[in-house]
C-alpha cells in the first residue's frame, strides 16, 4: 500500500526500533493492529504520556483519541492514578492470594452496574468473554453460541468467526490454527438483523446457551443498535432460557455510569468488562447474577483460574480510576466535550458530509469516521464497503499534524476528559483539510 505521511523522516528512531523488532516480533508488534499494515508506514513507538498527549521516542507530540484502545478515560499518567499504583508498588507487585484492593474495586463495580451480583477479576477481554461463556455454558448445559459479525469478543478460539477488529484489518473471516470443531457450535449473525436472530432461535432455540454481543459495536467502526434489536435480544433468551451476555470491554464505565444496560434500557444476565476497569493496567472481569455465576470453581464445575487475576496493582487502579470520575462528573464533561465535536463536525464538515465523503457517528466519549459512504453503517458489510484507503490517506494527514488515531479504519475515537475544546477543533479542521485535499 503507498505510504501517504509526509513525516516519516521526522521519526528516524521509531523507524529504526521498528526494524529491529521485526526480526524479533511477528511483523515487529505484540497485537497485530499495531503493525500499520491498513494504512502503511512505519508504526510510531511511544515514550511516554501526559494528559491527552503522547511523545514518541524522537521527540514529537501528538494530541491522542486512541487513549490506548480505551482504557485512559482519565488521560495518560493521572496523578492521583499514578499515586495510588506507586504506593501499592512499594508494598508488593503481586501476591497470588486475595487481597483487599479485589474486593474494593468489586464493590464500586457493583455501585455502578445494577445486576452485577457476583463476578471475578481476570487479566484480559480475552480472559473475560472466553470464560463468561464457559460458565454460561455450564449454567444452560447447552453448547451452542451465538455472536454477531463484527464484535470483537478476544481471540479465543470458539469466538474467531466472522470477528472484527484486527482480524477485520488483515481481511480475514477467522483465524488459521482453529480447529473446525472449535467453532462448529458457534452461530455467527449480522449486527441489527433481527429476522436472522428469530430464525436462530426457532430453528436452534433448545441448544442455545448464550446470545453474546457488543451492545454498541465499537470494533467495526462505531455501529450503534437499532431501537428494538437489543431489547428482541432479551425477548428472545428469556423466551428460550438462554443467556444474554453483555461485552463490555469498552463500554463499561465510558458509555454510561451504569453501562449499556442503562444507555440503551435492556439488562442482560452476564457481563464481560476491561479496558477502564484496570485503569490503565491489566484487568478484566465477567460477572452477572449470581445464580449463573455460582458454577464457577470452586462453587461449581466451571474452572477458570489465573495466577496474575485480581492484581493489586490493577486493582487500585482501576479503583482511583472509578473514584476520580465520579468526584469529577466525568460523563458530564466527557459529554460537554462530545456536543463541541459535534458542532464542530456539522459546521466543518457539512459539504463533505453532504457530497458523501464522510459519515460521523457519536454517542458518549466514542466517535467513528466512516470515509465514502453517505449512510449510516448497521452492519459489518457496511463498515466493510466504505473507503479504507481514504480513510489511509487522512489517517497519515492526521499524524503530519500531530494526531493520533488507532491505526484502523475499523477502530473508534476515545473522548477522555483530558481533552479541551481546541484539541477536538484541531481533529475536525485537519480531516476538512483532508478531505479537501
Amino acid at each position: 500500500m503507498e505510504n501517504y505521511s509526509q513525516s516519516e523522516n521526522k521519526r528516524p528512531t521509531s523507524k529504526a526500533i521498528m526494524d529491529s523488532s521485526r526480526l524479533v516480533f511477528p511483523g515487529g508488534v505484540n497485537s497485530p493492529v499495531r503493525a500499520f499494515a491498513s494504512v502503511s508506514g512505519s508504526p510510531i513507538v511511544f515514550e511516554r504520556g501526559e494528559g491527552c498527549t503522547l511523545y514518541d521516542v524522537d521527540g514529537n507530540s501528538y494530541i491522542d483519541f486512541c487513549a490506548s484502545w480505551g482504557p485512559l478515560i482519565l488521560g495518560y499518567s493521572h496523578p492521583e492514578v499514578i499515586a495510588a499504583v506507586t504506593s501499592q508498588a512499594q508494598k508488593a507487585l503481586t501476591f497470588g492470594a486475595p487481597s483487599k484492593h479485589e474486593l474494593a474495586l468489586a464493590r464500586k463495580m457493583q455501585e455502578w452496574i445494577p445486576g452485577l451480583e457476583m463476578l471475578r477479576f481476570v487479566s484480559s477481554g480475552t480472559e473475560a468473554t472466553m470464560s463468561a461463556i464457559r460458565v454460561a455454558r455450564a449454567a444452560t448445559g447447552r453448547d451452542k453460541i451465538i455472536k454477531f459479525t463484527g464484535c470483537y469478543h478476544g481471540h479465543a478460539d470458539c469466538l474467531l468467526v466472522q470477528a472484527g477488529s484486527g482480524l477485520a484489518t488483515l481481511g480475514s473471516p477467522s483465524s488459521a490454527g482453529v480447529p473446525r470443531g472449535a467453532v462448529a457450535d458457534t452461530i455467527s449473525l449480522d449486527f441489527n438483523d433481527e429476522e436472522g436472530i428469530k430464525a436462530a432461535f426457532l430453528k436452534y432455540g433448545s441448544e442455545i446457551a448464550v446470545v453474546c454481543i457488543e451492545p454498541m459495536a465499537a470494533n467495526m467502526g462505531l455501529v450503534l443498535p437499532d431501537p428494538s434489536f437489543l431489547a428482541l435480544l432479551r425477548e428472545l433468551t428469556s423466551q428460550h432460557k438462554a443467556l444474554l451476555m453483555f461485552d463490555e470491554v469498552m463500554t463499561g464505565f465510558r458509555i454510561s455510569r451504569g453501562g449499556a444496560a442503562e444507555a440503551f434500557g435492556v439488562q442482560p444476565d452476564l457481563w464481560a468488562f476491561g479496558k477502564i476497569v484496570g485503569g490503565g493496567l491489566p484487568a478484566a472481569a465477567y460477572g452477572g447474577r449470581a445464580e449463573v455465576m455460582k458454577h464457577v470453581a470452586p462453587l461449581g464445575r466451571a474452572y477458570q483460574a489465573g495466577t496474575l487475576s485480581g492484581n493489586p496493582l490493577a486493582m487500585v487502579a482501576g479503583l482511583t480510576t472509578l473514584s476520580v470520575m465520579e468526584k469529577t462528573d466525568a460523563f458530564a464533561v466527557l459529554e460537554t466535550l462530545g456536543c463541541h465535536l459535534d458542532n464542530e463536525v456539522k459546521v466543518k464538515l457539512q459539504a463533505p458530509i453532504e457530497a458523501g465523503k464522510v459519515t460521523y457517528v457519536r454517542k458518549s466519549s466514542f466517535f467513528c469516521f466512516f470515509f465514502g459512504t453517505a449512510k449510516r453503517p448497521r452492519t459489518f458489510s457496511d463498515v466493510a464497503a466504505c473507503d479504507m484507503k481514504m480513510f489511509a490517506k487522512v489517517y497519515h494527514h492526521l499524524l503530519d499534524d500531530g494526531v493520533y488515531f488507532g491505526p484502523s479504519g475499523y477502530e473508534v475515537g476515545f473522548l477522555s476528559t483530558a481533552h479541551r475544546p481546541d484539541h477536538l477543533s484541531r481533529l475536525v479542521d485537519v480531516i476538512a483539510q483532508a478531505l479537501s485535499d
